[in-house]
């Protein structure tokens, strides 16, 4: 059995469904049926079970992994994949992805098989975009044209239901991104063109910005966001080879996200 924590994300959803359809038996975990700030609650979702998906809540500031790890241990999980953060190695003294880190280096060391996939931005962030498309046709956004290579959150669930269902990655470390970078303008266009209707883009400064993100972010975190949004480093910006690796095939464009989910952007 493989347990599936943040099962009802975007993330969570399809690898449940991918895993489901590869004949797999599954166990989803949403926060209505455990608290990872609290490792006992999952006890009855990893009993018996043999590999376990870790999703973590936030940037996974203050998460007790250890207990985590021992729970899942206890359980019988032999096998923990994460998902992680590209920024994690990519900027490895930045304090807002140091908990991430932790987390990272807690499974290495666990004894379990593991496997930690650090991704890029998502696709899905733009579903924060949702809610000024649909009353005001606009999306307003810091660093309009600066590109990052954000990844299909379908993607990154067929690559994590790959490793999670074979014995060749443990020990590995996979950078995951989309197939080029895209700046903000450009996926509001791409969202345009999905809804056949003009979009208008606002770029905001980055003042604007933070004090937008600081209602829902904690600070450290909303500080390190900008800062890959901002000015990214060359591997930041630089597109991975994993997914094509590992999936097969290239690697899901914003454009297509966009196409797939134009309904979450009409009225």
């Amino acid at each position: 059995m493989i347990v599936v924590t943040g099962a009802t994300g975007n993330v969570g959803r399809s690898l449940v469904r991918a895993l489901t359809e590869a004949g797999e038996q599954v166990m989803p975990v949403s926060t209505a049926v455990a608290d990872l700030f609290r490792p006992e609650t999952l006890k009855p979702a990893v009993d018996g079970a043999t590999a376990l998906f870790l999703l973590v809540p936030g940037a996974g500031a203050g998460l007790p992994i250890d207990d985590i790890v021992d729970v899942a241990k206890a359980g019988g999980v032999e096998r923990i994949v994460l998902l992680s953060s590209q920024a994690v190695g990519t900027r490895p003294d930045s304090v807002s992805y140091a908990p991430l880190r932790a987390i990272e280096e807690a499974i290495a060391g666990s004894g379990l098989v593991w496997t930690v996939l650090r991704s890029a931005g998502h696709a899905s962030n733009a579903y924060a975009w949702a809610g000024s498309i649909q009353a005001e046709h606009t999306v307003a956004a810091p660093f309009g044209d600066v590109g990052l290579p954000v990844v299909d959150p379908a993607d990154l669930a067929e690559v994590a239901a790959t490793v999670l269902r074979s014995d060749q990655h443990g020990g590995r470390i996979y950078e995951l991104t989309g197939p080029e970078p895209v700046t903000p303008r450009a996926q509001a266009e791409a969202i345009a063109a999905a809804l056949g209707e003009p979009i208008r883009f606002v770029d905001l400064t980055r003042d604007e910005a933070r004090a937008r993100m600081l209602r829902f972010m904690p600070e450290p975190v909303v500080d390190g966001t900008l800062a890959i949004l901002g000015t990214p480093t060359e591997a930041e910006q630089r597109v991975s080879p994993h997914v094509a690796a590992l999936l097969g095939r290239a690697a899901g464009t914003f454009a297509g996200w966009a196409r797939r989910n134009a309904a979450a952007f009409r009225l």
